[in-house]
């Protein structure tokens, strides 16, 4: 709607997980090379967490983008509140089987011939659990059974938890899961400075060099986004859809205030 009158060739503050959009900030540059070598050195489990809306997802997509698929078998589970049978059955599911089976011994015998089957083809399989933090708790006890398939010297599949700061909590009540999860990293929100950078990269990226968001506008949207990614978007968004309809030259702290003060 604004994008011709902002000399834009893609809307910039989109809240989907695109790859092409992903700013790495020092926390997301840390979490990426965390989820990396726990992959690529087969030490089993993951536990990436963040705020709602810190670039988790869109983290996993960049991962999952960057792992040849020659070398990694992947499955992703983006909606895992599932009864446990059916975790197993799904999870079975986006590494490309099906069963009708329910029974428990059945999927984890299935499930450890898709892992040897992967081992002697030289790929390393790779579950990804997203939203993770609404997995029922009864449902983690099958995950830790998933991490029993190893050889001596190895893990035969990696799992990334990703989820909320909540998930943390839980999973640290389990403790044989607990004790599985060789590597785990919180993603705090951006500073001021990569706020800025933030949305300067995401301008540039839909097509835009020169500065939209003078610095006041800039520190008020720092400010009312806390620094969390989504809300910027959010915010950014709107204040160029009132920018367009104002017929500004720019997007100032007067038009973000206005924005923030009509969401609430």
């Amino acid at each position: 709607m604004y994008l011709q009158y902002w000399e834009l060739n893609r809307y910039p503050f989109e809240n989907v997980p695109d790859p092409n959009f992903m700013f790495y900030s020092t926390e997301h540059k840390e979490a990426l090379v965390r989820m990396t070598y726990v992959i690529k050195r087969m030490k089993g489990a993951a536990l990436i967490t963040g705020e709602v809306g810190s670039g988790k997802t869109t983290l996993s997509r960049v991962l999952i983008q960057n792992l040849p698929e020659k070398e990694f078998d992947i499955g992703l589970i983006t909606n895992p509140s599932l009864k446990p049978i059916d975790f197993l059955k799904e999870a079975l599911l986006e590494l490309g089987l099906e069963t009708n089976s329910d029974s428990k011994t059945q999927i984890l015998n299935i499930f450890n011939q898709k892992l040897m089957e992967n081992m002697g083809q030289g790929k390393n399989t790779i579950l990804i659990v997203d939203e993770a933090q609404i997995i029922p708790l009864e449902t983690f006890e099958e995950i830790r059974l998933l991490l029993n398939f190893q050889l001596n010297d190895r893990f035969l599949l990696t799992v990334l938890l990703v989820g909320q700061p909540e998930l943390a909590d839980t999973i640290r009540k389990l403790k044989q899961l607990d004790q599985r999860i060789a590597i785990r990293y919180h993603i705090n929100p951006l500073n001021a400075e990569e706020t800025r950078e933030y949305i300067n990269f995401r301008l540039e990226k839909a097509g835009k060099r020169e500065p939209i968001f003078n610095p006041e506008a800039i520190e008020s949207i720092f400010h009312y986004s806390e620094g969390i990614p989504r809300k910027i978007n959010n915010i950014c968004d709107l204040s160029l859809l009132l920018g367009f309809t104002l017929k500004a030259r720019e997007i100032d702290k007067s038009i973000v205030e206005k924005v923030v003060e009509d969401s609430l």
